[in-house]
């Protein structure tokens, strides 16, 4: 049996090709498309690859009979040792480009009904993981079979689609600070949005929970940051107090005993400096009567969310913030985030007004937002 590999620009050209060098008798295994050329994965060209086989016995037997030769008797004889030994040689040669065929076939091959193409062309585009959309789109696929998405509405597709997306997130906890505790510590990077962040959750807690609210803030390197909290403070009626030890902080703590929720504003510094989260241990007393919340802008990119929340693990985080939603066309690397870690988020925040551009995250409300950006 002879296997040879053909490369074409359409499958025209590819079996023009094969008839030419294996003939009519040729048998194609296997074909895909496949990519060439290009510089840093742009300008490239798509082709076929297409596998073919041709049998030369058969080949042979069928040339045999086409000229009405008389068949000969057949031969009785054993094969010998080392014709066997060839023979299974060139079988197990055989399995093994099949069986190397297949994977990247399954893994390269994206060719979906034209409705479930739509959702699949959206995800890459919101950056959505391949790992994720690809188990999402496996998920569909088979659902599309198994009930004839073809007679279902794209309203149903679309519920498939949020259906599955949840499932990524079906480990993650959802919701606002719902007061269990008493300290709501607010952690994350420079310019992630934290102040603005806890200003919006203050004004919820006094106006609309009528909560005893204050601030405590360790964000002693900015002093524009203490003073935009002031400034908040002010509005709200809310006090503040700044702290620049543990002993500070246990001060502080004691002085507003009364108060029913107490804001932390951590002091926001360069993520990439693992100093940054060790000295927040020496600032914060974490205790069972604090949750922290991490804040993440969507304008980061998801290779730096990751590096973010890797750095900030060195302290307990319970839920995630996502803020500046509005500030970005692309927002799937939450989903990856969430998945990723699975930790769920408790807010997202769509802008700078305080308090009004602030939601509650859930499951669902977090994958409408993906699917409506």
């Amino acid at each position: 049996m002879k296997v040879k590999k053909f490369v074409a620009k359409d499958m025209t050209e590819a079996m023009t090709k094969v008839k030419a060098e294996l003939g009519q008798d040729a048998v194609i295994l296997n074909s895909k498309k496949v990519e060439s050329g290009g510089f840093l994965g742009f300008f490239t060209k798509k082709n076929i690859e297409v596998i073919a086989a041709l049998d030369m016995e058969a080949r042979s037997e069928r040339r045999k009979h086409s000229a009405r030769e008389k068949p000969k008797p057949p031969i009785n004889r054993q094969v010998t040792e080392q014709e066997q030994v060839k023979l299974s040689k060139e079988i197990d040669e055989l399995k093994a480009m099949i069986k190397g065929i297949g994977p990247s076939v399954s893994q390269s091959s994206e060719d979906y009904p034209d409705v479930l193409n739509t959702f699949n062309t959206y995800l890459k585009d919101q950056e959505v993981h391949d790992t994720y959309r690809l188990t999402v789109m496996k998920h569909l696929l088979k659902k599309w079979y198994q009930e004839d998405g073809e007679s279902q509405s794209e309203e149903t597709i679309s519920n498939w689609v949020t259906d599955e997306l949840l499932t990524l997130l079906k480990d993650c906890h959802f919701g606002a600070f719902n007061y269990n505790k008493k300290y709501l510590n607010v952690v994350g990077p420079t310019g992630a949005g934290k102040t603005t962040t806890i200003a919006k959750i203050a004004a919820k807690a006094v106006l609309k929970d009528e909560k005893k609210v204050a601030f405590i803030t360790t964000d002693t390197f900015r002093i524009a940051a203490i003073e935009q909290l002031k400034t908040y403070g002010k509005i709200l009626n809310v006090p503040v107090e700044v702290v620049y030890s543990i002993k500070d902080f246990k001060e502080a703590v004691k002085k507003l005993s009364d108060y029913d929720f107490i804001l932390v504003d951590s002091a926001g510094r360069n993520f990439r400096n693992p100093l940054y989260v060790e000295q927040l241990n020496q600032v914060i007393d974490f205790n069972e009567q604090m949750e922290t919340h991490l804040v993440l802008a969507m304008t980061s990119k998801y290779r730096d969310m990751k590096k973010i929340v890797e750095q900030f693990k060195l302290i307990d985080i319970d839920k995630l913030i996502f803020s500046k939603l509005d500030e970005t066309e692309t927002i799937g690397a939450m989903i990856n985030i969430m998945a990723d870690y699975h930790l769920g988020a408790s807010y997202f925040a769509t802008g700078q007004n305080v308090p009004d551009d602030i939601e509650e995250a859930t499951a669902i409300n977090m994958v409408q937002q993906l699917l409506r950006s």
